[in-house]
């Protein structure tokens, strides 16, 4: 599936690849909806009705991934509603191990998220994973998200990178669509990134079902200690 040989860099989603989206899901879908039923005085039904709408007419941008923003619109301190179901977050089956065969053939391997600042913080302290990576790029920090072609652009000029030896390997379709037509060669989609709903069909790039699928199979870096 993938030419080791050739890959230098390991791009890496956060949300849905490395973790599992189910605690995404279950904190957007069913907890905010809760705790906004609670604080407002309406039935969770009524609350969670009123909630999609309002997340879906921002998907696609920035909005959608900042606490800060949905903060300010449900009048909820988000970020702390999230610690609130922190034991839910989980990583992906075999993902460490990955990272960790990724390190040991000398891939540089870089977390790539549109996740705010806070979220990455608190899941960080719940799986360790910045301590298993070289380096972690937030789009808030470009002020577009991943999914806006601009966004590969600005990344790429601040932090230059090798297009043909780079893997990026992300759940989300329109992320993968973006980074295509920026000229990304090599590109993996995460076919199930919420263990508790189906896998996601798609013909458009090679889906990845586990991690194992594309373990380096030997380490390539030479051992010179004597």
């Amino acid at each position: 599936m993938i030419d080791w040989r050739k890959i230098k860099t390991v791009f890496l989603d956060m949300d849905g690849t490395l973790l599992d989206l189910h605690f995404d899901n279950y904190f957007w879908l069913e907890h905010v909806p809760q705790r906004y039923s609670e604080t407002n005085n309406v039935s969770f039904m009524e609350s969670r009705e009123k909630l999609i709408g309002l997340f879906e007419s921002h998907r696609g941008s920035l909005n959608w991934y900042c606490l800060d923003f949905w903060s300010d619109q449900l009048m909820l301190d988000i970020a702390a509603l999230k610690e609130e179901v922190q034991h839910k977050i989980a990583i992906r089956p075999n993902a460490e191990i990955f990272l960790q065969r990724l390190q040991d053939n000398g891939k540089q391997v870089i977390i790539v998220t549109d996740a705010h600042h806070d979220s990455i913080k608190l899941k960080f302290r719940n799986t360790a994973l910045q301590e298993k990576v070289d380096s972690v790029i937030c789009s808030h920090d470009f002020q577009r998200p991943k999914q806006d072609p601009d966004f590969w652009r600005t990344f790429h000029q601040a932090k230059p990178f090798d297009l043909a030896s780079t893997l990026f390997i992300d759940d989300n379709l329109s992320v993968l669509r973006a980074a295509q037509t920026y000229g990304f060669k090599n590109l993996l989609l995460v076919s199930q990134p919420d263990s508790q709903r189906p896998a996601q069909a798609s013909d458009e790039f090679v889906a990845l079902n586990d991690f194992s699928e594309i373990f380096p199979e030997t380490s390539t870096v030479t051992n010179n200690s004597v």
